[in-house]
Order: C-alpha cells, then structure tokens, then sequence
C-alpha cells in the first residue's frame, strides 16, 4: 500500500510517500511569505498550495493514482477522540469556516481531499489539535461559561509518547508521562495511563511560544481588546506577533539562541523565561497525577538545543528522568494511521 502524507504549516508545506511503513520520499516546500500574506485567511491558500503539491509530485514521477490513500494532518475542528478519521464533508465545512479556530493545519484535509478525489481514492486526517481526553475537573477554569479546551499537538505526543514508552519498556498505557512538545507552537500535556487528562495549550493558556502569547494577565488582556484594535487585530496579536517574537523580533529559535550566547543581556533574559515557563506548566500537569510520573519526555525541532533542554532540566530533573526525543514524528504517524484503516481497521466519522 502507498500512502501520500500531506502536513501543512504556517509558511511550508511537508510531503512524504510511503510504501507500507517506509518512508520512499519527503520534501518540505517552503512558501513566499509575501505571497501568503495576500490571502486574507489560512483556509484561501488551499488552490495555492494545492497546485504547487501537484507540480511537486508530478516533478518526482508521482501522480495521484499511485496512491491508495490520502492523509493530511487535522486542524481546529470540534473536539472529537484520539483515532483515524475519513474526510468528509461535514470537516471540510469546518475547515473552510474556521468555526473552531483558524490554523494552517486546517489546510490539511483540504488539500488531502483535493488530492484524492482526483484519483477516487480515500483521504483521512488522524488525532488533530482538538483531541480531547481531559478530565471534568480540568475543564473548570475560573469563570462558569467558559471552559478550558483541550488544542495540543496531538499527533507528535502521542506518537513520541508511545515511543518514550517503549524506551521504558512499557505500553503508553502502563506509563504516566508529561511531554512537551517545543516547536513554533508548544504544549504540555499530562498523559495517565494512555490518555491526556490536561493539557496546557499556547493558545489559551500555559507557556509562551515563539509567537503566541500562551497566559497573560487577564486585566491587562481587557485593556487590550478595548485600546481600539478590533477583534481580529487582537487574535492576530497573541497567536501569531506574540511570544518570543515580540520580545526579541524572530521566530527563529536558533536566532534567539545565537544571540543569547552571543552577549546579547536581554535574548539571555528571554530565552531563560521561555524555559522557565515551561518547566513551570511541566510542575503544573506532573500535579494532575498527583507527582506520579514515570518520565517528562521533550519533543519537537527546539529539543535538538541541548542548552534549552538543560535550562528546563535543572527545574523538573527531580520530578523524574528527562527523556529527550528531538524532533517530530507526525509524517510518520499519519501514515501509519492511513495504513491501518488500508489494512482493515475502521476509520471513524467526524
């Protein structure tokens, strides 16, 4: 069986072919950023990108016919389990509204549908953001009305999880981990015995990211939404010019860490709170299981820093050992959950 995997983000878009579980080729197509910003919403650039995946794909020999499967990564739909779903209508309208929020990974099931239908065959996505398995408990969150949501990086945790887990030599389910994934986005989640029970996501709550605003004081928070920018001006502030970047003016991590070493007082400064602020949401999800963790996991393209790894070890090393896994594995995991349903599993309907 020969999978096609589709995983957008803010400024590329990921491609890998896979023939059973290997991986036969991969490519990262980086996007203008001057051209992306002419679309006034993420979900306009599907045409965009779609027509650049095809001439990608037509390049290196492959058609959509070759394929028996499409899998794109999940975006911001409602919250629905941890499994394999089959693109269908009722997401794409999701989707392409935005109704739960607007991601770039919203795209993926766009573009895997786009791609698939051109050949009849089947598009999936598997565990989006919005996999929920939260407690009732950690629902609350200090306003009746208002709930806490569970938006993590679903995909890479669970993957890296169950790999962490075979590192013990236990299931995922035998293990309680905290794992963070540290990336553009990050997230922090508590994982008991096979299921994230809360999670700290960049997109409401917890630590800052490297543009996203994470937690920031509520009051201060209301002043900005009635200083006079509009409701879409506020949004674009703390999810996409917050963070790092508007400290220091990159969202490139390596930058941040070259000028920090390099002498520069206040990168230092802010490369140690964006640390701390993890380390701080690791204590937080470690209490969710009452301090019972078998390991804290680090995932994601910033965990190959060895100094930034360190800088949160020294605050959580005493919880439990720090397993380092740099990197993601979400191309993989989608694949792998394509085949499943190839080789007779049922995909679910969202």
């Amino acid at each position: 069986m020969r999978v096609l995997v589709i995983n957008p983000g803010a400024t590329s878009t990921k491609l890998a072919v896979y023939e059973e579980e290997q991986e036969i080729w991969k490519t990262s197509i980086e996007h203008n950023a001057g051209e992306l910003n002419t679309f006034p919403h993420v979900i306009d650039q599907s045409d965009y990108r779609g027509k650049i995946i095809l001439e990608t794909l037509e390049a290196q020999g492959y058609h959509p016919a070759d394929f028996d499967a499409v899998c794109g990564r999940g975006g911001l739909f409602r919250h629905i389990p941890s499994s394999v779903y089959a693109v269908n209508d009722a997401v794409l309208e999701d989707a392409r509204t935005g109704k739960y929020g607007e991601h770039a990974s919203n795209l993926g099931v766009v573009l895997a549908k786009q791609v698939a239908a051109r050949a009849n065959i089947p598009a999936f996505f598997v565990d989006p953001v919005c996999v929920d398995e939260m407690t009732d408990v950690a629902r609350i969150s200090g306003l009746n009305g208002i709930e806490r949501q569970s938006f993590f990086h679903a995909l890479n945790h669970k993957s890296i999880a169950r790999k962490a887990s075979a590192l013990l030599g236990k299931t995922y389910e035998e293990l309680n981990l905290v794992v963070v994934h540290l990336g553009g986005g990050v997230s922090v989640a508590a994982h008991q015995n096979g299921s994230v029970i809360d999670v700290y996501n960049v997109k409401d709550d917890g630590s800052m990211g490297m543009d996203r605003a994470g937690a920031i004081p509520a009051n201060a928070l209301v002043d900005l939404c009635f200083s006079g920018k509009s409701k879409q001006e506020v949004k674009k502030l703390i999810g996409a010019e917050a963070g790092v970047f508007s400290y220091l003016g990159t969202k490139d991590f390596r930058e941040v860490e070259q000028r920090a070493f390099g002498g520069d007082p206040f990168a230092m400064l802010i490369f140690k709170a964006f640390a701390y602020q993890l380390a701080r949401d690791v204590g937080a999800m470690a209490a969710a299981m009452c301090f019972n963790v078998d390991a804290i996991v680090l995932t994601g393209g910033i965990a190959y820093s060895d100094r930034f790894c360190s800088e949160i070890s020294s605050y959580v090393e005493k919880l439990a050992d720090v397993i380092r896994l740099p990197g993601e594995e979400e191309m993989r995991s989608l694949a792998e959950g394509a085949l499943r349903v190839l080789h007779g599993e049922k995909a679910l309907e969202y």
